[in-house]
């Protein structure tokens, strides 16, 4: 009995020795064996963003193809709505309405048309101020914001180059790290050829590359954004660069949809940044059943739109009827033309 003791306490004795060694082991070193972590492990208390239609999760965007892709290279279709001109209807762009467009209508991108003449920036440089507010909000909805260079009755994009190198190197050197803006540097060239285009854009796009080395830039095609056909051949050595197509369903129909899938077919990057339900002029009724052949021609090609216009001036294109609230519209509010968009929009 005493032989089995002693046998259970030399056990204990052995497992003692065997302890302090490696106690002693560890002594030399100062420590205890380390793990190690790897380099590429980083501690973060970041906010985790749910998968979403916003610039929260999508981020900065760029161009695979012919379609728009965000930056996990996922693609994305912008969906959004235009301002008339700001300086006329900017009292219809305030936290209230974009709330309702955002939330409501499910909007993720809005387009700021700021016309260059019309009493617009070329001769009303305060409606800048006017147009940064503008975009700070819609910043701060977590929206994609469209700055749209609103030339029209100037034609050739030419005539007022020089003002939009100065407007577009300052704009672009403020919101250089926002992955929401998107530059519109020529909306609706009109007279000219694809070639006084080609050479506007070039010295513009160079300016806004200086300070943002890819942020998307849409440039306008000659008749009102409907010669898409032609920067086939000519195109603006960009990888972000698309190409506006406009129309309008009262005037536009299949000949230019045939048009705009050639240009597709040929790997051309479009971008509708202006429609309407209207005539080209905005007026003489809507036309919803051309207008939804080219909703189904947009969906079925991965185009991101948007449309004309959030305002309640008294034309057939208008989201509102005259008179509306600007800041809480309702459904009460709406044109023919409003509820069709917000039907397309929510469906």
């Amino acid at each position: 009995m005493w032989y089995s003791l002693i046998g259970e306490i030399m056990k204990k004795i052995g497992l003692i020795i065997i302890l302090l060694l490696l106690v002693n082991s560890c002594g030399k070193n100062n420590s205890f064996p380390q793990v190690e972590v790897s380099k590429n492990f980083k501690a973060t208390d970041e906010k985790i963003i749910n998968k979403n239609n916003y610039v929260s999760y999508n981020g900065k965007l760029k161009v695979n193809g012919t379609k728009l892709v965000n930056q996990f290279n996922e693609k994305i279709i912008l969906k959004g709505i235009s301002s008339h001109g700001i300086q006329w209807y900017n009292d219809f762009i305030n936290k209230d309405s974009i709330k309702i467009l955002k939330n409501e209508w499910n909007t993720n991108v809005f387009r700021l048309a700021m016309y260059t003449e019309e009493n617009g920036y070329i001769t009303n440089k305060k409606i800048y101020s006017d147009l940064i507010k503008d975009i700070d909000l819609l910043i701060s909805e977590d929206m994609y914001v469209i700055i749209d260079w609103h030339i029209l009755s100037d034609g050739n994009p030419n005539k007022h180059k020089s003002d939009a190198i100065e407007f577009f190197d300052k704009v672009s050197k403020k919101y250089a790290n926002k992955p929401n803006i998107i530059y519109e540097i020529c909306n609706e060239p009109n007279n000219t050829s694809w070639s006084e285009i080609k050479l506007y854009a070039t010295d513009v796009i160079k300016t806004i590359r200086n300070n943002t080395k890819d942020s998307i830039i849409i440039v306008g095609t000659n008749t009102w954004d409907k010669d898409v056909l032609d920067p086939i051949n000519d195109r603006i050595e960009d990888d972000n660069v698309m190409y506006a197509l406009h129309f309008y369903s009262g005037t536009h129909t299949e000949f230019l949809r045939e048009r705009a899938k050639k240009a597709l077919d040929n790997n051309l990057p479009l971008f509708v940044s202006e429609w309407g339900t209207s005539k080209a002029d905005g007026s003489n009724g809507t036309y919803l059943e051309e207008a939804k052949k080219w909703m189904d021609f947009m969906e079925q090609n991965d185009l991101s739109w948007c449309n004309w216009s959030l305002t309640d001036k008294n034309e057939s294109s208008a989201l509102l009827k005259p008179g509306s609230s600007k800041t809480n519209f309702t459904d009460s509010d709406l044109t023919e033309s409003g509820k069709f968009i917000k039907s397309i929009l929510t469906k």
